[in-house]
């Protein structure tokens, strides 16, 4: 439910409020705005306290999320894409019979003949780089399995938002599709790191050891990861 509050200094703060089974107060800064998680038996007096109390931290964050926001896609003709690390620009062409696609360095040639359907644009460069991640992200993973020394894991893809990769018992590597868009070492370290959970199915020091064993500067690629995420999302 949205809500209003009216800060002392006259500022207006909007927030989506949801209460649910909780003890405490959680607030979450997105990029449509401040998300606030709340019990049921807090008052809605008590909670606006809590968020005057918070008002400068919450601006800052919104600032911040602002300042890096960047514009959404527009699936047409001339538009700039990442296709791992480098600008990929899109050509698309008007053709009632052909519904190619292209790919030559730095350009992504479609055919179509509803060219100005955004949505139906959106549909075939995703269908496309979804098959480009599976044989990139198949062929990374069997190097650095045998860097590993273990047998190379099922592969698939995924359309998660929040998770980049993820392993599973079953020995089954899960990888975004929007990880082809990322430069060669953000994909090498996150392979890795999937890879070493095969060995350590947590976040400890051996963990870490296992990773740095197969992929010695994952903490680079770590960092360039953070900072590009929110670019990669745009897909």
């Amino acid at each position: 439910m949205s809500h209003t509050l009216t800060l002392p200094s006259g500022d207006q703060l909007h927030y989506q409020l949801e209460r649910r089974q909780r003890r405490t107060v959680g607030l979450k800064i997105t990029a449509s705005g401040l998300v606030i998680h709340a019990p049921k038996r807090i008052s809605q007096s008590q909670l606006e306290g809590l968020i005057a109390l918070k008002a400068d931290w919450i601006r800052k964050k919104l600032a911040a999320i602002t300042a890096n926001q960047i514009p959404a896609l527009q699936w047409q003709d001339g538009e700039q894409l990442q296709f791992l690390g480098n600008p990929l620009t899109l050509a698309i062409r008007h053709d009632v019979r052909s519904r190619a696609v292209n790919y030559e360095p730095g350009i992504l040639q479609l055919a179509m003949p509803n060219h100005l359907d955004q949505a139906a644009v959106a549909r075939k460069v995703v269908q496309w780089y979804g098959k480009q991640a599976i044989a990139d992200f198949a062929r990374r993973l069997a190097l650095f399995a045998t860097r590993l020394g273990v047998p190379t894991p099922s592969l698939f893809l995924s359309n998660a938002r929040t998770r980049w990769g993820s392993c599973n018992s079953r020995q089954e590597i899960r990888l975004s599709w929007r990880l082809l868009q990322a430069p060669p070492h953000i994909i090498n370290y996150v392979i890795c790191h999937e890879l070493a959970h095969l060995k350590e199915m947590n976040h400890s020091a051996k963990f870490w050891a296992v990773v740095a064993s197969i992929y010695p500067d994952y903490k680079t690629a770590e960092k360039d990861l953070k900072t590009l995420s929110h670019q990669l999302h745009r897909m």
